[in-house]
């Protein structure tokens, strides 16, 4: 990947990253506020913009972060699987993507539906505990990301070590040969 590529592609999966984390904290912020009030009408507008963060905006941000943060990996000396900290990024991402689709949309959905119905919010829980757990997901990977800990995978030491090996070109085999 050419130089002005990778660092195109680096802003946009820093942005995507930030906004995946602003995304969280304002779905956290609707959530205590839904939780924390008795005023039906704001649980009601707190529920209902909280859907359309994650109905408009957290999945197609975190489908961004997700693909340009494995073309980066695929794409630069990092690789996907040859520095233990990349290794682990990769896989947290997808499990809070995952996440995402089938655990905290549904949750945000069906505290909408109880709201709209009439209902009480039927567990605070339910709206605080999707962002609590995103948002530590995404501080965890920012400081890895910063820190890059924990060294090369087995992979990455084979991968090294075979290029430090110095090879044997045309000439010194011949010499060799001789």
């Amino acid at each position: 990947m050419s130089r002005p590529a990778r660092r195109a592609l680096l802003v946009v999966h820093v942005v995507a990253s930030a906004s995946w984390l602003g995304l969280t904290l304002g779905l956290l912020a609707l959530g205590i506020t839904a939780g924390s009030t008795g005023a039906a009408v704001t649980v009601e507008a707190s529920v209902r913009a909280m859907k359309l963060f994650a109905d408009w905006l957290l999945l197609p941000v975190a489908f961004l972060t997700l693909v340009s943060g494995l073309v980066l990996a695929l794409g630069t000396q990092w690789g996907l699987a040859r520095h233990r900290w990349v290794y682990v990024k990769f896989w947290v991402t997808l499990a809070t993507t995952t996440a995402t689709v089938f655990a905290l949309r549904p949750g945000v959905n069906s505290a909408v539906g109880a709201v709209a119905a009439g209902g009480p919010l039927p567990d605070a829980g339910d709206v605080l505990f999707g962002p609590i757990v995103s948002l530590s997901a995404y501080v965890f990977m920012a400081v890895i990301s910063i820190l890059k800990p924990w060294g090369l995978t087995r992979r990455g030491r084979r991968l090294r070590a075979a290029s430090a090996r110095p090879r044997r070109g045309a000439g010194e085999a011949a010499r060799q040969a001789a």
